[in-house]
């Protein structure tokens, strides 16, 4: 090789004879002989820890269509079977099925205790709809969620109610959309003087916060709890959604507040924010203590926000896949 190579370069028999310490006949011998050049084809694919991982992926990423599953979600399940690569080599790996992504929100920062967001998302529509009430605080991130079939006036107060009894205390404030059954007119006493649901400003009255709406067709305000929603979605809603329709089964609403609360705080708590860069659950601890307490009245009739769990395979919960197969009695 190195003599074809010093050829094409210009050099001549005899320089190339004595750069290599050959003789010169060698030189000639190679160069008259195309077929004793080495040649070398494509290195072969290197064994990655990937492959036995890889058909499941591809299922997964099938199943959840027309949805997206986050890299961090698959990489999770299959750590769960005994993947021990990393998580970068998922994400390259499905880079290539991924659908083009939306770009991100610019998000503007509160103080601790300051704001909580609230918003109701649509998970399903038709006849069995579901949807899902979503609360989350400002500061650190961390969020509550209460699934119905319903946005009615009686859902948003639940929800809101709920979710300041699981986060334990009560922020400064709420911010709302522009929902006609919580504000009934806007502006109707004056800019910023809104004319909300008499159910509404009596909890308003009861907890202690103060409402603010967003903008009007400025929805992305409460950017928080709206990028949250996205990640419900992506990192709850469609792996739980893809595990039941492989098992011939549907997601419903029953079912779904009883995965939440585990999901919660054993997977969305203590995932690193791409915006705070920290663990909402460790914001959450510091913002707790800027909360204002509970009434008294709330605190005597507390109750468990979520129901229990039903026995239902939850890739997020980290569990074995042959437990998701007893539990759904799936046979091959």
């Amino acid at each position: 090789m190195d003599i074809h190579v010093l050829h094409r370069q210009g050099h001549s028999i005899r320089a190339i004879s004595r750069q290599l310490g050959i003789a010169r006949n060698t030189v000639r011998s190679y160069l008259r002989d195309q077929a004793r050049t080495p040649s070398y084809g494509p290195r072969a694919d290197r064994p990655s820890k990937l492959d036995p991982f890889k058909p499941y992926l591809r299922e997964r990423i099938e199943a959840a269509k027309p949805y997206w599953i986050p890299a961090t979600v698959l990489f999770r399940e299959i750590k769960a079977q005994g993947f021990t690569g990393q998580e970068g080599i998922v994400k390259n790996y499905i880079r290539q099925f991924k659908p083009t992504s939306q770009e991100d929100v610019v998000r503007f920062e509160t103080l601790p205790g300051q704001q909580m967001q609230v918003d109701f998302t649509t998970i399903r529509r038709g006849r069995s709809k579901l949807k899902a009430f979503v609360a989350t605080l400002g500061y650190s991130r961390a969020s509550f969620v209460r699934f119905s079939s319903h946005e009615r006036q009686e859902d948003w107060l639940m929800g809101i109610e709920a979710a300041l009894q699981y986060f334990g205390g009560v922020p400064k404030e709420i911010l709302f959309d522009n929902a006609k059954c919580i504000m009934i007119e806007r502006d109707a006493y004056g800019e910023g003087r809104h004319r909300w649901n008499d159910k509404l400003l009596q909890l308003a009255a009861d907890y202690g916060f103060r409402l603010r709406a967003c903008q009007p067709y400025r929805a992305k305000t409460k950017g928080k709890v709206e990028r949250f929603n996205g990640y419900l979605k992506n990192s709850f809603i469609t792996p739980l959604a893809a595990t039941l329709k492989q098992a011939g089964l549907v997601l419903d609403v029953d079912l779904a507040n009883g995965q939440v609360g585990p999901w919660l705080a054993e997977v969305a708590h203590q995932r690193r924010h791409g915006t705070t860069g920290q663990q909402p659950q460790t914001l959450l601890i510091k913002e707790r203590l800027a909360l204002a307490e509970l009434p008294v009245r709330a605190v005597k009739e507390r109750r468990p926000v979520f129901p229990a769990r039903r026995a239902i395979p939850v890739e997020s919960l980290q569990h074995p896949l042959s437990t998701y197969d007893q539990l759904l009695e799936v046979r091959p």
